[in-house]
């Protein structure tokens, strides 16, 4: 195990390395530009469309309404990343990292923006019935034949990459959070979260995204209260917070009480690569869902899409890194999801430690739906829709493994594929960025 550790940790290395981090900003930038701002001039517009799209038109093809592709997208981002993702990017790289966090989100959103255009532009429908999208098929079918193997290799990394980032990982915040509060034994939190997605999954899409349109509202609303409470209290401290945030993007963090400091790369790698773990702006996975919208507009699903990045990244995860800054915590020597925890039972005693552990467990629930839905595209895209009864299969029981594992290497692990598979996707979006800006022109 420590030779394989030491292997993903050297490609891990590499993948988020100066290449692959200035592939996923530039394009992102790239995309920005070329679009002249459009994600960030829309978004009052696109939260009223998000508000319109929350009744499916049944004149429009598709699957689900264009607020439960939201949401679904959102139940597969909104876990893990956005608590213990913040705290080991705090962790690994000092609130500096927040910085690049933020930044990587605001070029995210025009990346995600023309995901979703892409994906609705491209999708098909397979031989269920059910209308299937994504960056392996926007690259099949606007790249042309000669690009069939990129989207071989999205599909192939996507499918494994599921059961890091979607699978595993989540389940092992959830245990380890239940564990240190409530003394669950970990095998029994897995076993317990296994049952419920397999109840869930047997539905599909349409129950995925019943179930996504009621969970992440309600606990997204419920955990940035909680924060904002503790906000609320350190209010004077909070310029003082962001100014430390922003000075350690470009300086790096001298070591501090248990925190061992850490350098200006540091800080870039593990914001953005945190960054990307919790909105996957850019990796692709986000217009597998919404390709399912019932949606004749490319562009109005892009502009909905792109709300995902904004509310992940800029509001839940901004208020995360907040109340670890805040409360002193990230100076504790604490990591993952035991940093939030021990942020939010400083922020608010008695039961500040409960919003962490039950909304994790929450996010972390509709997570593993999320990303299952999207696993199983990318197998069936290799596969045919033969597989997609086996990988369910597969998925329910690998969560309470992930549940006991070791995860410093489930994060290691999930950050190697993370990154293998955000290469194809940025390659055809830089391909296909014309048919992206000719979209959006349109009236």
């Amino acid at each position: 195990m420590e030779t394989l550790t030491q292997v993903l940790s050297s490609i891990s290395s590499f993948v988020w390395g100066p290449v692959i981090l200035a592939l996923l900003l530039g394009t992102g930038v790239y995309l920005m530009l070329g679009l002249f701002f459009l994600p960030i001039r829309q978004i009052p517009a696109a939260f009223s469309l998000l508000w319109r799209g929350r009744v499916s038109n049944e004149s429009e093809a598709g699957e689900i309404s264009p607020f439960n592709a939201l949401m679904t997208s959102l139940a597969a981002t909104i876990g893990t990343g956005n608590i213990a993702g913040v705290a080991t990017a705090i962790f690994l790289g000092g609130p500096g990292a927040i910085f690049w966090m933020w930044l990587t989100a605001l070029v995210g959103m025009a990346t995600k923006y023309a995901e979703a255009v892409l994906a609705v532009n491209y999708r098909e429908v397979d031989a269920n019935g059910a209308y299937v999208g994504g960056p392996m098929y926007y690259i099949k079918n606007g790249l042309g034949k000669h690009w069939q193997w990129l989207g071989f290799l999205f599909s192939l990394f996507g499918a494994l990459a599921a059961f890091g980032i979607g699978n595993t990982i989540q389940a092992n915040s959830v245990a380890d959070a239940l564990t240190s509060t409530l003394g669950v034994p970990a095998w029994q939190t897995g076993l317990v979260m296994a049952i419920v997605v397999y109840a869930v999954l047997v539905g599909g899409i349409k129950r995925i995204g019943h179930v996504a349109s009621r969970l992440v509202p309600l606990m997204g609303v419920a955990y940035v209260v909680g924060a904002g409470m503790i906000i609320i209290q350190h209010l004077g401290s909070v310029p003082i917070a962001l100014q430390l945030i922003v000075t350690d993007a470009f300086t790096g963090t001298a070591a501090a009480g248990g925190f061992a400091g850490a350098g200006v790369m540091a800080a870039i790698r593990f914001g953005v690569a945190r960054g990307v773990f919790s909105n996957e702006a850019g990796l692709g996975t986000a217009p597998i869902a919404h390709a399912a919208a019932k949606t004749n507009n490319p562009v109005r699903q892009g502009k909905i899409a792109m709300l995902g990045t904004f509310i992940d990244t800029i509001i839940i995860c901004t208020m995360t890194a907040l109340v670890i800054i805040l409360t002193g915590s990230w100076t504790s020597g604490e990591t993952g999801a035991s940093l939030s925890a021990h942020a939010f039972s400083v922020g608010l005693p008695g039961y500040g430690e409960y919003v962490v552990s039950f909304g994790l467990a929450i996010f972390a629930l509709t997570t593993l739906l999320g990303w299952s839905y999207y696993g199983e595209r990318c197998a069936e895209y290799i596969l045919g829709v033969g597989v997609i009864r086996w990988y369910r299969i597969v998925w329910v029981l690998a969560i309470p493994v992930g549940a006991v594992m070791d995860l410093n290497f489930l994060w290691l692990l999930a950050d190697v594929l993370n990154g293998l598979m955000a290469i194809p996707n940025l390659v055809a979006l830089l391909l296909l960025s014309p048919i992206v800006f000719k979209l959006s022109k349109k009236p």
